[in-house]
């Protein structure tokens, strides 16, 4: 049998294949009829899906033509493919090809062998893309086979092979071991591997997977270039980018890519990011209209929202119905809820780290939409080709028109916002790269009142990446981050008034990447923060203005820390990922602290006078350590158990008396009277695939801590506060829940379920507080929502028309009511219940869309895609609150609905 497999190879190889010559007349002819009409002259079968053949005629008139010439000039301007194999089977398949035999070097790799060879020390440059193939054995190094035994390193980048872009987060791993890598945010990896014949598979979301026989004789450089799969006939290829639930240690990680984003239905149909967000598990809103995102128990401040590395401090737009981020700029999105990496520090619930796309480095493109509130362009292209590339994006809105919709006493309401970006690249040669992120947006309303609001957000950060060699390189970040908000009034010139506040950080981040050896990867570096902030500067609008000036002092503070972390590959099926994170804070100068005695509450009555403090000068210091652990155990090959802790710290605080996220949120920095926050977290895992990776299953525990959370006193003012210490409660805190997630991301019908019970639990009991809520007992914080339920499905009707469906149900959040009334003082007092004793009514809403591609054809000028659906489908009047109005003597309560009826929305997208 090997003989004569042998004796076909041999044939194959020496005589290339002759096809049947094809003649006729095909005038307007679909594609069925065309390859029934081939069939009946052929003697060929041809093997076809037919929805994949869309609307395409074939109009063509032939003589003597053999049939792979004729099929190549049928296909030309679309995205199918043709296989023939030697029994004259003919499959037609889309986007990708089918493989019909074994490579040539599939039983003797000496005889068919690449000539390229690569030394990264004599030969800059890398395997041309016209040469790496999965067909042949690329050498790697220089020698003979056996003579350099042990470990090398290969390096390199993973692009899009059509526009040069990165492709990052490219998932890297070799046949039959447990050696793996993860391409980083410009598709750089770095990956040890042993002498000799190793199998290098390369798979990434939305990407099609490359296979690479590799020999390696010496440390080497690669680029891959990502386009068309190729896929085995009778063949399951197991994907290892569905497979990093169950490799990496890191508990509570959630990726998302663009492409999933989109399919999700949103109120008025643009993509947003955070509202897909709260679609998994953990991650909760306290409404509509809200953007804020609380995830495991934790307030919307205690997240780290990451654009490029730029801090965004209020990630939303038009009362929180749009997120702040141009889905056209966005490739991915990851969430650490539950092992945050050493790398990250200064919040207590999560990371939301957001990533840009890299521009087109080989031709111009753009991309535009339109819908019922607003209009985006995305464009791109190289400014260097194959070296730099350039993104410029922006979104407006036009938005009044609804407002003229709502009840009376909104009518005259008016809302505006705006943003944009600017990404730009460079590679200087292949140890030098630069990136820069620019990113503005700026927000102004008024709600039928003569008072607007106003907050902006500014970001601009530029990061080098060094590569020293092909084991350990660097990235070096610099930024500066700002948010500003004000509230003005000048209807009236006698009142007319502004009041300001800002809050910004200057960045230094200095990271490196060491690949010790094939089992222990370290990752090190150093972050430093300089925070400046004004809590309220109150001044006239305006000569005729009699308002009096009041300023809160600037605040600054400086946050540095110290980290490493280790991946330690302990065995195959057993890994460990742990960190150690050492922050230290400064509070600074110039500044006046006010002074309390010991021992008794912070009130105004009790201060003893301040004390002063010159420029820069040291005021207090907060320092400690902060710890990262997570372990991965590989039950079996598709089976995985995961455990983890970590600690963390938080020196800013916004301080609130709103569920949701307001230009009005005072932001804190943490000072003599004021503690940083802090908490631990533990968490457990369990990991199950099914059906070769495409379903995932995972069930999380987790029970955390926190301690000097601030709550807010009865009656607390915090606009324009001098003393906030004051009207704000030191709380302790718990968190804990379970969360499922059964997951199937391939396949006609694709999408997920995720159930979510969790509670936050605070106790203010300090008797030197002044205040103790709910007689010292525990209470429900006002985001504590126990139970979630999120279902999104998609299903492709055809690769033109889609629907999906997204409905949400979860238990109502907490309020205080009034409960009764009593006399004091000659008057009538309200009598309230213990705080967030009650609930407002339980969530439901149910969302649809269909999303409508124009043709596929790939040379042609424009792309355009419709989605037309319509949100909250039931049309549901989901409380946001409830409130009391005394009317004639009697106190009657309301519910206030953002979206009380069904929305429809219609969105055009067109890509150029």
């Amino acid at each position: 049998m090997l003989v004569f497999l042998l004796a076909c190879r041999s044939i194959v190889a020496q005589h290339p294949p002759h096809y049947p010559a094809i003649s006729g007349a095909f005038k307007q002819m679909k594609l069925a009829q065309f390859f029934f009409e081939i069939e009946k002259q052929s003697g060929y079968k041809f093997f076809f899906d037919q929805k994949n053949l869309d609307t395409t005629l074939v109009n063509i008139e032939v003589q003597s033509m053999s049939l792979d010439v004729l099929l190549n000039k049928v296909f030309s301007d679309t995205d199918l493919r043709f296989a023939i194999d030697s029994d004259k089977n003919v499959f037609i398949t889309k986007g990708f090809l089918v493989q019909t035999h074994l490579p040539v070097s599939f039983y003797d790799e000496r005889s068919e062998v690449s000539s390229t060879l690569i030394k990264t020390d004599k030969i800059p440059g890398a395997v041309a893309n016209s040469k790496l193939t999965n067909d042949k054995v690329h050498i790697i190094g220089v020698g003979a086979p056996g003579q350099n035994p042990g470990m090398f390193t290969l390096t390199g980048y993973v692009r899009h092979e059509q526009n040069g872009a990165p492709v990052s987060g490219a998932s890297l791993f070799v046949e039959n071991s447990s050696i793996n890598a993860i391409a980083d945010y410009q598709g750089f990896f770095s990956i040890i591997l042993p002498s000799g014949n190793n199998v290098l598979s390369i798979q990434s979301i939305g990407m099609e997977d490359v296979r690479l026989n590799l020999n390696m004789m010496g440390d080497g450089r690669l680029i891959v270039p990502m386009q068309t799969k190729i896929m085995s006939l009778k063949n399951v290829v197991v994907s290892a980018q569905k497979m990093n639930n169950l490799r990496v240690a890191q508990l509570g990680v959630q990726k998302l890519d663009i492409k999933t984003i989109k399919q999700v239905p949103t109120v008025f149909g643009e993509a947003d990011i955070l509202r897909v967000l709260l679609t998994t598990p953990g991650v909760k809103t306290v409404g509509e209209a809200s953007t804020g995102l609380n995830v495991r128990g934790g307030s919307t401040d205690q997240n780290l929202i990451l654009f490029n590395e730029a801090n965004i401090y209020n990630p939303s737009h038009f009362f929180g119905m749009f997120s702040a981020f141009n889905p056209e700029v966005v490739k991915d999105v990851e969430l650490f809820k539950g092992s945050i990496p050493a790398r990250h520090g200064g919040r207590l619930a999560s990371v939301v780290n957001i990533n840009s796309r890299s521009g087109n480095k080989k031709k111009f493109e753009g991309a535009a939409g339109i819908g019922l509130l607003t209009s985006r362009l995305e464009i791109e292209g190289p400014v260097v080709k194959d070296k730099s590339s350039f993104i410029i994006a922006g979104r407006t809105t036009y938005a009044d028109w609804l407002l003229k919709q709502l009840p009376e006493e909104y009518k005259n309401s008016k809302a505006s916002f705006y943003d944009l970006n600017l990404v730009f690249d460079h590679e200087f040669n292949e140890k030098n790269s630069v990136h820069i992120t620019g990113y503005l947006s700026k927000d102004r309303f008024n709600l039928n009142s003569d008072t607007f609001y106003h907050y902006k957000n500014q970001n601009i950060s530029i990061k080098w990446k060094h590569t020293f060699n092909s084991r350990l390189h660097s990235f070096l970040t610099i930024g500066r981050d700002g948010y500003d908000y004000s509230i003005e009034s000048d209807l009236n010139p006698v009142n007319g008034y502004q009041l300001n506040f800002d809050i910004g950080q200057t960045y230094l981040r200095n990271h490196y990447n060491y690949m010790l050896n094939s089992k222990h990867n370290l990752e090190f570096g150093l972050n430093s923060n300089y925070h400046k902030l004004h809590s309220g500067n109150y001044r006239p609008i305006g000569s005729q203005s009699l308002v009096k000036p009041v300023t809160i002092p600037a605040e600054q503070a400086l946050e540095t820390a110290l980290y490493i972390s280790e991946n330690y590959k302990i065995t195959p099926k057993l890994s460990l990922d742990a960190g150690l994170r050492y922050s230290i804070y400064a509070y600074l100068g110039p500044y006046s602290v006010n002074n309390y005695p010991e021992g008794v509450p912070k009130q105004v009555d009790n201060i003893l006078g301040t004390t002063k403090y010159g420029d820069n000068k040291v005021i207090n210091t907060y320092q400690g350590p902060e710890f990262r652990i997570g372990l991965r155990q590989l039950i079996t090959p598709s089976f995985s158990f995961k455990a983890g802790y970590n600690n963390l710290r938080q020196y800013i605080h916004m301080l609130s008396n709103t569920t949701a996220m307001a230009p009005t949120d005072i932001w804190k920095l943490s000072d003599p009277n004021i503690n940083p926050q802090s908490g631990d977290q533990f968490s457990l895992g369990l990991y199950k695939n099914l059906k070769s990776n495409t379903i995932e299953i995972s069930l999380e525990g987790y029970y955390k801590r926190i301690k000097d959370y601030l709550d807010f006193k009865s009656g607390a003012v915090l606009v324009l506060n001098p003393h906030i210490e004051t009207d704000v409660l030191k709380t302790r805190g718990k968190a804990y829940g379970l969360e499922l997630l059964l997951k199937k991301s391939t396949g006609k019908l694709n999408g997920w379920v995720s159930y979510t019970y969790s509670r936050i639990l605070l106790k203010a009991d300090d008797p030197d507080a002044g205040e103790i809520i709910n007689n010292g007992a525990f209470y429900p914080a006002n985001y504590d929502k126990p139970h979630d339920v999120t279902f999104i499905g998609n299903y492709q009707i055809s690769h033109r028309f889609s629907i999906s469906l997204n409905t949400n149900y979860s238990t109502g959040r907490p309020i205080t009511l009034p409960i009764g009334r009593f006399y004091y003082d000659g008057g009538v007092r309200t009598l309230y219940a213990d705080r967030n004793a009650y609930r407002i009514p339980d969530y439901f809403r149910t969302d649809f869309s269909m999303n409508i591609e124009g043709n596929h054809k790939v040379h042609q000028k424009t792309h355009n895609s419709w989605t037309i659906g319509v949100y909250n489908l039931t049309g549901r009047k989901n409380p946001f609150s409830v409130y009391y109005v005394s009317q004639g003597g009697a106190i009657n309560g309301y519910k206030l609905s953002i979206f009380g009826s069904a929305i429809p929305f219609v969105n055009f997208n067109i890509r150029f």
